[in-house]
């Protein structure tokens, strides 16, 4: 899976946070931290849909955040706890850019900034 010159990044995620990682020359280098992003907290809302509309608005920000450090991405790696890996599977699916993109994910706990690049770094070497 290893293959040089593919763009390959890796992302842990749930419905709050994200951290993501990247080559540190784009194509090659080692695996280091891009960055970090967090879901803005919302106001209270008068319904339930109104809620729900907003949350989900929330994590489509979310969503866009993350991928601002991610550009012309061939092999992404997603991982987390719950759904919010589908979720972010799912938005990148429908948006032309990453149409094309060899998606894998797998499900894990917070890890720190280091063990998230060293699982990263170990996916893509295997």
């Amino acid at each position: 899976m290893s293959e040089k010159g593919k763009k390959q990044f890796g992302v842990w995620l749930d419905t709050h946070h994200a951290t993501i990682v990247g080559r540190e020359n784009l194509q090659s280098g080692d695996f280091v931290l891009l960055g970090h992003e967090k879901m803005d907290g919302q106001g209270s809302n008068s319904s339930e849909n109104a809620s729900n509309n907003a949350e989900r608005d929330s994590l489509h920000k979310l969503f866009k955040n993350i991928t601002a450090h991610m550009q012309n991405v061939d092999q992404l790696y997603i991982t987390g706890p719950g759904t919010a890996q589908e979720q972010f599977m799912k938005y990148l699916s429908e948006t032309a850019q990453y149409k094309n993109v060899e998606m894998k994910e797998s499900t894990s706990i917070k890890m720190s900034d280091e063990a998230l690049i060293a699982h990263v770094t170990s996916h893509f070497n295997n």
